[in-house]
């Protein structure tokens, strides 16, 4: 049996829902409230679905939509009139679906009985959760899994990829843990991760996030979507890196590397990079020619993916907030990357251009009164590292600051 609640103000809309609701089975029940009666019926009774009627007030629609998702319940909102921005944060606030006051009863009815399925399935799935919590594979007071069960989790989650994947392991840092609270720290990555992604509890107060179909960029997102909802709560690190292979073990241990240089280093995050020695030691022969052309510009797309690209990102949040009235671009492509700062007083450009072979050139320009002189700097591509970048772009950015301060 299913229990539906109608919310509405409208005693027109109750003599005509009936009729639109004939054909479901014999066993549903619905009940009908007004606006002001409805926080109380919901807190009394058990519903499995609530249909709200749009309310003259809008905001009285969306707040009481907001509460009825606080007790979990499948919500349809029926609109009078469509209002794509109301039925948007209709959306966020909670609802599951939405239908006109006006549709005929078939569509009604699809929209009722689809709602249903997904309460049933949303009640199937919350019953074996509550299994794996019994049974200590969830963890009762986060929601994640637990350290115990983690590796395995994580293994068969690997095991079912069907592309790349990323890993993160975040901890608060030294200083974090004076204030550190384990509910914001899970409810901040709650609120960061797509439903499909796998967290898990591990060591002390750190967590494993993995991350399918997604690569470096995706992860160092899903990291400052965290750090910016956790916004000055507490500070974290993060140790990043690319899911390889079949073995979570393999995985971990590099993650867990770029967390430990994270700390040790006072940086925010460290993505972990393979030291290929053969490739450095090679690049530093004499002996190279355009018939290495090849290999050089795969060498130089991996440092694109795996340093350039992620650097620039990183320092783009870091600094968005620092730097007043000032507007910071960067993007990527296969001919050149380009960090840039826009400030009604100036502009600066640093662009990383690949002309060939084992090096790249690094240009900075500066338009504007009183401009630093534009530079130029060559660097070997077995040079090109987290640190060194980061070095090369903050000290543009301090370039920058001393013409708009």
């Amino acid at each position: 049996m299913n229990n539906i609640l109608l919310i509405t103000d409208d005693t027109s809309t109750i003599e005509a829902f009936d009729d639109k609701l004939v054909l479901l089975r014999e066993s549903d029940r619905v009940a009908y409230c007004d606006y002001e009666d409805a926080p109380d019926v919901i807190f009394e009774n058990s519903y499995d679905i609530t249909i709200i009627q749009e309310h003259e007030d809008k905001e009285k629609t969306l707040n009481l939509i907001k509460y009825i998702k606080e007790k979990c319940l499948n919500i349809i909102l029926l609109t009078n009139n469509y209002d794509r921005n109301f039925v948007l944060s209709a959306y966020d606030e909670g609802i599951d679906d939405y239908v006109s006051v006006k549709a005929d009863p078939s569509e009604m009815l699809i929209r009722v009985i689809n709602c249903i399925k997904k309460s049933n399935l949303k009640n199937e799935i919350s019953r074996y959760k509550n299994y794996l919590k019994e049974y200590g594979v969830i963890s009762e007071s986060t929601g994640f899994f637990s350290q115990k069960f983690a590796p395995e989790i994580c293994q068969l989650e690997i095991n079912n990829f069907s592309n790349s994947g990323a890993l993160i392991i975040l901890s608060p840092d030294e200083e974090g843990k004076a204030s550190f609270s384990a509910d914001k720290f899970s409810d901040a990555i709650k609120k960061s991760i797509r439903h499909g992604d796998i967290v898990a509890n591990a060591s002390g107060s750190k967590y494993y996030i993995m991350l399918s179909e997604t690569g470096l960029n995706g992860a160092v997102a899903v990291y400052e979507k965290i750090k910016a909802e956790l916004k000055d709560d507490f500070t974290i690190k993060a140790g990043i890196c690319e899911i390889k292979g079949s073995n979570f073990t393999d995985s971990e241990k590099r993650a867990q590397c770029a967390l430990s240089e994270a700390m040790i280093n006072n940086q925010e995050m460290v993505i972990y990079a393979d030291k290929n020695e053969t490739l450095d030691e090679w690049l530093d022969t004499p002996h190279m020619s355009e018939k290495n052309y090849k290999l050089f510009k795969q060498i130089f797309n991996k440092k694109l993916e795996k340093v350039i690209a992620p650097v620039f990102y990183r320092l783009q949040k870091s600094y968005e907030e620092k730097l007043f009235n000032t507007k910071i671009e960067q993007y990527t492509d296969e001919n050149q990357s380009v960090f840039c700062l826009k400030n009604p007083k100036q502009e600066s450009r640093l662009k990383i251009v690949y002309p060939g072979f084992a090096k790249i050139i690094i240009y900075i320009t500066h338009a504007g009164l009183d401009s630093p002189e534009n530079s130029e700097i060559t660097m070997p591509l077995n040079k090109i590292t987290q640190k060194e970048l980061i070095r090369i772009v903050e000290d543009f950015i301090k370039e920058f600051k001393t013409t708009i301060d």
